[in-house]
């Protein structure tokens, strides 16, 4: 409509503009308002618990190894872990909002964090087994590692209640100060709360994982002055909490020796 020279129609188009945004508007709103009620495919991670894998849990030791002498150790080997929302948790839009602002969350897609398709239980089986797994590959880098023959040494491992394969460089660890200590005679902890996370494969390869920001917060909460990070995350991880000294490893034998040199008070490297 073009404006009208008495100035009429020109004034009710003026009027009629402010109406049609308020109109228009109404099924923004509307959107706002369901998607504030309706679940949103993500995941809201926390930090979770840590375990020391020197010591015991739930009704046992962590680690047993059979048919080599076991050394008494000190200091903790604490592996971590991080919590996050289910599938079916109902995340809304507040928790989405909230998490990106807290230092302590982390949002992330769901497929992300758990396998797609899979229900809560299978979602639980899928941990477990990549738990075992981790456990195996674990036990054998340890005992390559300690040129032990895997005929004659066992170890069992008992940690049933996390589930996923972050713990498996922690495990090696813990089997490698159990057997041998630092090699002359020490502890690998030199008696420090230790903490780390990373996968580990058979030949002793450790691996990222994710989360590492949040599992170093478990890490100082519990009591750890040491956080042992996968190379490839150490980006990820700084700064680091007050107190807490980064160390990146990237193999079995990387993670010893460091731990060897921070016992001595020699050079380690850092992120």
């Amino acid at each position: 409509m073009r404006p009208s020279r008495t100035g009429t129609p020109a004034r009710r188009r003026t009027l009629s503009r402010p109406r049609a945004l308020v109109f228009g508007a109404v099924p923004v709103v509307a959107l706002l308002a369901v998607a504030g009620f309706a679940p949103l495919p993500y995941s809201v991670a926390r930090p979770g618990q840590t375990t020391d894998v020197l010591g015991t849990h739930g009704g046992g030791e962590v680690i047993s190894p059979s048919g080599a002498a076991v050394r008494k150790t000190s200091g903790q080997l604490r592996m971590v872990a991080i919590q996050a929302t289910a599938p079916d948790a109902g995340i809304r839009v507040g928790d989405v909002i909230e998490g990106w602002f807290r230092k302590d969350r982390a949002v992330m897609p769901l497929e992300a964090v758990f396998p797609s398709s899979m229900s809560d239980a299978e979602i639980a089986q899928h941990n477990v087994a990549e738990m075992k797994s981790s456990q195996r590959d674990a036990t054998t880098a340890a005992l390559r590692f300690l040129h032990r023959d895997p005929d004659r040494v066992k170890v069992r491992l008992r940690l049933d209640d996390v589930g996923g394969p972050s713990a498996g460089l922690m495990f090696s660890l813990g089997i490698v100060d159990k057997l041998a200590g630092d090699g002359s005679g020490g502890d690998l902890t030199g008696g420090r709360t230790i903490a780390g996370t990373g996968t580990i494969d058979a030949d002793g390869t450790v691996g990222a994982v994710g989360g590492a920001p949040l599992k170093m917060q478990a890490a100082r909460r519990d009591g750890a002055s040491v956080f042992l990070v996968p190379k490839a995350e150490c980006a990820q991880v700084r700064p680091a909490p007050e107190g807490l000294r980064l160390v990146p490893v990237s193999t079995l034998k990387g993670a010893v020796q460091a731990l060897r040199a921070l016992a001595k008070g020699g050079p380690v490297p850092g992120c």
